[in-house]
């Protein structure tokens, strides 16, 4: 068996081309979906993070603000600035891009964003909301995930799920939508013993560690669908996910390469609960 490519880029490209299609119809209402991310420091990798953002945005028809920030600043100079764009009529979603300097505390930071505005889905508003069946925006990479499994067809409701990972961002916001949708869910982390009892009967993993070679194709149910979130940089530069790609695909039904994969769809989300704020601004 040679399992059947996830191809994120393509699901993405799809999903801004009806994305576009809503921007489009907000302009006729006098509305223009605008994206504000907070920048704070010189991390090269998160000025590639959001200028990356910044051109999906272009992409579509967002019109984004970046606010760059010295990595001295201080906290009471960020939560001002937030303060500022949750006031803004403009701005219909705020991200904060992580991570923030040692001397900010991101919690404090990441609540003071109202929620309506929260297009990460990190406030706690906004997850409690998810743990009760009524997200109104779900975080980004999960979010791209589920719909790389609805694009595929890949079954959820009835099959047993395992994710690996317990982070904030992936692995307990992952399990709680593929619950939500009548999987049978499983979560395991680093640390768990022998994995592969948990992954040799699942039907869907997603595996979201940041650890090379997590998972191989002799911990994988034949046919199972594969989904790697993992980004890891090896010596060479190069980038690989938590799965090993070539052993998996000889086994899986379906896999996802990294890159390539889930990545796009992680902004693709964050622009889909960009413009669903904006349209929510109609309703209200």
């Amino acid at each position: 068996m040679i399992a059947e490519v996830v191809d994120g880029k393509l699901v993405s490209q799809k999903l801004r081309t009806q994305m576009a299609e809503r921007v489009d119809n907000l302009r006729l209402k006098e509305i223009k979906p605008g994206l504000a991310v907070i920048l704070v420091g010189d991390n090269p990798a998160s000025q590639v993070y959001v200028r990356n953002k910044v051109r999906a945005c272009d992409s579509i028809g967002i019109q984004s603000t970046v606010i760059r920030l010295s990595k001295d600043c201080s906290e009471s100079a960020v939560l001002d600035e937030l303060m500022r764009l949750n006031s803004d009529p403009n701005i219909n979603g705020i991200l904060v891009q992580l991570p923030l300097p040692n001397h900010i505390d991101d919690n404090k930071v990441l609540e003071i964003i109202k929620p309506e505005k929260d297009v990460d889905g990190f406030h706690k508003v906004n997850v409690g909301a998810m743990v009760t069946g009524n997200a109104q925006f779900y975080p980004c990479t999960p979010h791209g995930v589920m719909k790389l499994l609805d694009h595929y067809n890949i079954a959820i409701e009835g099959r047993h799920a395992v994710v690996i990972g317990r982070s904030n961002i992936v692995g307990k916001p992952m399990a709680l939508m593929l619950l939500e949708r009548g999987a049978t869910v499983s979560i395991c982390n680093s640390k768990t013993p022998d994995l592969s009892v948990f992954t040799r009967q699942a039907d869907i993993v997603v595996a979201a560690v940041g650890r090379v070679n997590m998972l191989n194709g002799e911990m994988i149910k034949s046919g199972a669908a594969i989904i790697d979130v993992g980004i890891n940089r090896l010596k060479d530069g190069s980038l690989v996910g938590d799965v090993d790609y070539e052993s998996a695909r000889s086994v899986a039904g379906f896999v996802t390469p990294v890159p390539g994969g889930v990545g796009p769809m992680t902004i693709t989300m964050l622009l889909e609960n960009t413009i669903r704020s904006a349209e929510m601004t109609i309703a209200s």
